[in-house]
């Protein structure tokens, strides 16, 4: 854990957060009405955890908005998670329900973005990050900052989804509700919507990238036809030793 509290203490960062992640500009509107369903972070956290099988050490959830995955990452492992994210009133948000829950010791955010991540070489673990990439600026240089920050056996898991072991009635539901807005009001936004989440567009960003080797799982925003990961598109890479 030293790398971890170095960087924390240089950073001067605060202990964080719980909560479900602020809306991004350009995001349909009807995706609010997707938060009645069951929760989809603790199964997304179980897949990356049997995935990536991370080191423990320091461990970064990107694009964290209020923190849902880092919390469960936190919950399930006991490992302290840094959030970043450039909203910094979604990370303040949750402060107060980081200390009810008593994780204000395993929590931290940090005002940063994926295009240039405040960490330095080598120094990171494992980065997780749902639903974040498809609102970076420049996928590809994000990318490529992930791979600056992992240390050698580090590893990364990024995308979206509902995880493999989310109930099949509520994945159901989910990709119902999406086939449905392809044709609403706002049918050209769910379009824009689903197309970014397909296998083809990660591949592209992992390629512009340059990413020496990668792994993409799933089949996109509205298919569970994959027994990995089920629901949604995710993208898994490592530094090699």
């Amino acid at each position: 854990m030293k790398t971890y509290s170095m960087v924390v203490a240089a950073l001067g960062a605060v202990a964080l957060v719980s909560g479900s992640l602020a809306q991004e500009p350009g995001t349909p509107d009807g995706i609010q009405s997707e938060q009645s369903l069951a929760s989809r972070y603790p199964y997304v956290v179980q897949d990356a955890l049997r995935l990536c099988k991370p080191a423990k050490g320091f461990w970064v959830d990107l694009g964290s908005g209020k923190g849902p995955v880092a919390m469960a990452l936190v919950e399930a492992t006991g490992n302290p998670v840094v959030m970043v994210d450039p909203n910094e009133e979604a990370l303040a948000e949750g402060l107060a329900a980081a200390r009810a829950k008593g994780l204000a010791d395993r929590l931290v955010a940090v005002v940063g973005r994926a295009e240039q991540l405040p960490f330095p070489d080598r120094t990171v673990d494992l980065v997780v990050s749902r639903g974040s990439i498809f609102f970076w600026d420049d996928p590809a240089k994000g990318l490529q900052e992930v791979y600056r920050v992992l240390r050698p056996g580090g590893k990364a898991y990024l995308g979206g989804g509902a995880g493999s072991g989310y109930p099949a009635a509520e994945v159901e539901k989910l990709i119902a509700l999406r086939k449905a807005r392809l044709k609403g009001d706002e049918a050209e936004k769910w379009k824009r919507f689903v197309e970014l989440r397909r296998p083809e567009q990660m591949v592209y960003w992992a390629r512009q990238a340059g990413l020496p080797e990668f792994e993409v799982l799933g089949k996109g925003a509205i298919s569970a036809d994959d027994p990995r990961v089920g629901q949604g598109v995710w993208l898994r890479f490592e530094k090699k030793q």
